[in-house]
């Protein structure tokens, strides 16, 4: 008889989850309950699953609330109302606009009013749906009031949001993080009364004694509800089922595809293909996949019809009928890829394709998908309380210093804690954990065959595309599946590049950037795999992935693929990465595999690099189909379709195993590396379809270097920083020119093999101004002095002296601080406040002023650099003021391999890693003063006896390894080297 319940996603406001909810019924023998969570639907789904489970009746509602001001509660009393509500709330949510005293008519709903709502309101009419809610506190109140004649419409409302004492405390210290208030300044108000908990049946009927109608008018009221939604045996595929208008029609049009697009794929296909296509196609429409299929091809032909680059990755990629549609770009007979990788009949959800597209295209694809499609929206995810986002809220509330609360985050405690910072700590603990608040999911677009809302409120973050309240795990139970729509600056830098080469290079030739099948076979861009020039390319320019290609001396597409995956912890962590090196290196390694392993995977020489190979393995080392074989793997890594099944499939694997008479110690080693693996394996076809987009970034890196890296540079990067980026450019023979007021842009540009930085760089620098003066060069013609500069655009004093200082006026050939003189002279205060300049007729004689003999030293063009870019386009090197002790080079370490050497080094990037042991120990790249790569590894002995702090020239001493002809170094001592300081504050 409760109809006004909160769990935690009655966001900073309730205190337990929907199943600790239900849990709570239970305990208080409540045979039906309603979740009605303050402006949100997140918990619905949920509640509903879990309560059938427990042998209770779900009702499921909205409290509709304006703050912390109950205007109403809403319940369905179907499938129907729940979407209508639904559809009412997300009007509030999207507009941002306050909810009204009273609800427009809403069919397949009952609305209850507060009893203190219906008083202020002096309402003494109600439609048939419409109620008034009493709570045990009010009965009194309702004795003396003009209400209590209103038998027909009384109903208990006894609100349920706490448990117990701590619950209150928790909630009081939620309602202050909302507020952004101090705990002891926190309204009453805002607070919920510390009798909102649930009481045992016959406490709640003994409190209603006097009014026998209030219980009946409730118990009928909860008895018109029924909500239900399909979750597992009953469990329906929800996604947009027909692309067309039906489904024989959707069979006509995939085939017609298949049969009009086959030869563009492949020119003389055999039998091998033919037969591939025929099983796939069987398989979807049997499974009614047809319109997954269709969709996704939709979502592509408008990318490539807008020039829109995109990957089609995953398990998709071991589909012939997507590499056939363009969907994806790898071929699943080259590869041997298996069909029941992507879809088996044991799989009872749609397929899963991964389609990346430019960061920069993404939104204009998923605005095209909500145009295109009726019932779209995207799925939500829940970011919770972290322990650091705890602590520091808490922290707030509680008012204590920042440098305790800093000191409280990172964990770094001592037994000398105060009171109010253990009370931090202690309710930390229980709130750690909570939804804190409702974001986008990076990926998941739902096309859906019923409205949006039949499931969910949305709600409209700033993208501005609607999305659902509820994250991927329930959207799974339900039957409603995503579509991965990602995006990814790999493609960006690809397509970015390609416009800049026309620009720079008009009269070179067309490029065919989808011509991968010849970029696999060129020696040159394979040669960057091996030789670790990789650096810019997306997925392979990790200082980890280059090493394991110069170990493995990758000179080919398949080992490109190989790489990908053995670098994953499943193959690393179970030492079989090793392994496989020496394999692929020493041929004559390949006889210490296990025979029957070596005969199932020739191309791994006998060691499971891809998921692919565990079901290999399971197929033919112990018979299962590829269909159980799959449901194997899925298992392994955590995806159970159904426990049971799974272990279903485990002993038929180990029976199946012994009938073929292997023996129990070769059938459970093999179990073990299965097990050891799976979990953290790539598909075969997803490292494939990266692969193709590396090669792509490889051709470009290869024969436009430049180009490429500014393209790199213009899309954020990568894995390294901006500073690394361009000491690759100059490594690839360019020329960096610092912000110039006549030839750069907002983002980097080239000039034949000159790279001019952007603007975009300089942090003080409005974006406004910069819009303005290249506009101005646009339209006028070049600055001929910065005289002239100032006469044709509006500046502040404090933003021409950003563009002095970082040189933007060198072509005058004055130095800095003569314009810095001149700026400060003929620009006066007023003219900084100006919003618009009146042009002049006539150009003004300026009077030159005699400026005396300024001394500059080249260090402050450095720090200048530092202060304004975040980097320096000088040479660390230069900068160091230590003597250099006798060393060697990053390129002279293999002859130095056991040895012990120096080295000095620019640090690039370092990061920590655990040992089997969890310990610490720390991997760090660095490029010597000829810019040559390096790694050192800090072991567990020296990490914290010679930290690495921020960027900078560190002299490394320690012993050379060489594994697999990769030389790397383990320190035993380093030291960051000193550098000059500004001479302008010495």
């Amino acid at each position: 008889m409760y109809i006004n319940c909160h769990s935690y996603y009655s966001l900073r406001y309730g205190t337990f989850s929907e199943v600790a909810l239900l849990q709570l019924a239970k305990e208080n023998n409540m045979d039906c309950i309603a979740l009605t969570d303050i402006n949100n639907t997140s918990a619905c789904m949920n509640f509903v699953q879990q309560a059938k489970k427990q042998n209770i009746k779900p009702v499921i509602g909205v409290d509709f609330r304006n703050g912390n001001t109950q205007q109403f509660i809403a319940l369905a009393k179907n499938n129907r109302g729940f979407e209508n509500i639904n559809r009412y709330l997300s009007s509030f949510l999207v507009s941002k606009t306050a909810i009204p005293d009273r609800p427009k008519a809403l069919e397949h709903v009952s609305i209850i009013y507060p009893f203190e709502k219906a008083l202020e309101l002096n309402l003494t009419s109600f439609a048939e749906n419409e109620f008034i809610g009493i709570s045990i506190a009010e009965i009194n109140k309702l004795r003396f009031s003009y209400l209590k004649k209103y038998e027909d419409k009384l109903v208990i409302q006894q609100q349920v949001t706490l448990r117990n004492k701590k619950d209150f405390n928790a909630h009081r210290l939620l309602r202050a993080i909302a507020n952004n208030t101090l705990l002891s300044k926190l309204p009453t108000t805002e607070e919920c009364l510390e009798t909102a908990i649930m009481h045992a049946a016959p406490k709640l009927a003994a409190s209603f004694t006097g009014f026998p109608f209030i219980i009946a008018n409730t118990k009928a009221l909860l008895q018109d509800c029924t909500i239900n939604f399909g979750f597992d045996s009953e469990r329906e595929n929800q996604n947009l089922n027909l692309y067309c208008n039906s489904f024989d029609e959707d069979c006509k049009m995939l085939l017609k595809l298949c049969d009009d697009k086959m030869h563009k794929r492949y020119q003389n296909p055999n039998d091998k293909v033919h037969a591939r296509l025929q099983k796939e196609l069987k398989v979807i429409v049997e499974l009614k996949f047809v319109s997954f299929f269709l969709i996704n091809y939709d979502i592509v032909q408008y990318a490539k019809k807008n020039n829109f680059f995109h990957v089609g990755r995953g398990s998709g990629a071991n589909s012939i009928v997507a590499y056939i549609l363009g969907i994806t770009d790898v071929d699943p007979i080259e590869l041997d890829l298996y069909f029941e990788r992507f879809i088996n009949p044991f799989r009872a959800s749609p397929p899963d394709f991964d389609i990346d597209f430019s960061w920069k295209d993404r939104n204009t694809v998923t605005q095209y998908i909500f145009d295109r499609f009726d019932n779209v929206a995207l799925l939500a995810t829940y970011n919770t309380f972290k322990y650091r986002a705890v602590v520091r809220e808490l922290g707030k509330v509680f008012g204590l210093p920042k440098e305790e609360i800093d000191k409280l985050s990172k964990r770094t405690l001592d037994a000398t804690l105060d009171d109010i910072s253990k009370l931090v700590l202690k309710y930390g603990k229980l709130i750690e954990g909570f939804p804190n608040y409702v974001s986008v999911h990076s990926a998941g677009v739902l096309i859906l065959n019923k409205p949006i809302h039949y499931y969910s409120a949305t709600n409209l973050p700033p993208k501005g595309f609607a999305t659902v309240q509820f994250d991927m795990n329930i959207a799974d139970d339900v039957g409603v599946f995503k579509f991965d729509i990602l995006g990814q600056r790999g493609l960006a830098k690809i397509k970015d590049a390609l416009q800049i080469i026309k620009e720079n290079n008009p009269d070179a030739p067309e490029i065919d950037i989808t011509d991968v099948e010849s970029f696999k076979k060129d020696i040159k861009i394979n040669n960057l795999l091996k030789t670790g020039g990789a650096v810019g390319a997306y997925y392979v320019e990790s200082p980890a992935m280059r090493g394991l290609m110069q170990k493995l001396q990758t000179q080919d597409y398949l080992g490109l693929v190989a790489a990908s995956s053995i670098i994953r912890p499943g193959v690393s962590g179970s030492g079989m990465k090793d392994e496989f090196i020496k394999r692929h290196r020493f041929p004559e390694k390949r006889k210490e595999a296990h025979p029957i392993l070596l005969q199932i995977m020739p191309d791994t020489y006998g060691v499971m690099v891809y998921q692919e190979d565990v079901m290999k393995v399971a197929n033919q080392f112990a018979d299962l189909t590829l269909g159980e074989a799959d449901v194997l793997r899925r298992g392994m890594s955590g995806k159970y379709r159904s426990v049971e099944e799974f272990k279903a499939v485990e002993d038929k694997f180990v029976s199946n195993c012994r009938k073929k008479g292997h023996e129990d110690l070769l059938i459970f080693e093999v179990w073990n590396q299965i097990k050891s693996f799976a979990g953290y394996a790539f598909a075969k076809g997803h490292s494939a379809s990266y692969a193709v987009e590396s090669y792509q970034s490889l051709f470009l890196k290869c024969y436009y270097p430049i180009e490429f890296m500014t393209a790199v540079l213009n899309n954020g990067g990568g894995f390294y920083s901006t500073e690394h980026y361009i000491h690759e450019a100059k490594m690839c023979g360019a020329k960096i020119e610092l912000p110039c007021i006549n030839n750069s842009d907002h983002a980097n540009c080239v000039q034949g093999k000159t790279i001019y930085l952007g603007f975009g760089y300089l942090k003080n620098l409005e974006d406004l101004l910069i819009q303005r003066f290249l506009t101005e060069r646009q339209l006028c013609g070049e600055f001929l002095s910065m005289d002239d500069f100032m006469e044709r655009i509006t500046i502040s004093i404090e933003q021409l002296t950003v563009l002095i200082r970082i040189n933007a006026f060198r072509f005058t050939n004055k130095k800095k601080t003569v314009l810095l003189w001149q700026a400060t002279f003929k620009l006066n205060a007023t003219k900084s406040k100006q919003v618009q300049q009146q042009v002049k007729l006539f150009r003004l004689q300026h009077q030159n002023f005699e400026i005396p003999k300024l001394h500059t030293h080249w260090l402050e063009n450095v720090y200048d650099e530092m202060e304004l870019l975040g980097f320096t386009i000088h040479d660390y090197f230069s900068l160091v003021t230590e003597k250099f002790l006798t060393h060697v080079k990053a390129k002279e370490m293999a002859q130095f391999t056991n040895q012990k050497v120096v080295l000095y080094g620019q640090l690039v990037s370092t990061r920590f890693n655990k040992t089997s042991q969890g310990k610490l120990m720390r991997l760090s790249t660095f490029i010597d003063e000829d810019g040559h790569y390096f790694d050192a590894v800090h072991f567990t002995n020296v990490v914290h006896l010679y930290p690495i702090n921020g960027m900078g020239i560190y002299g490394c001493y320690g012993k050379i390894t060489n594994r697999f002809g990769f030389c790397s170094m383990n320190v035993i001592k380093s030291k960051k080297m000193s550098i000059a300081g500004d001479p302008r504050c010495s």
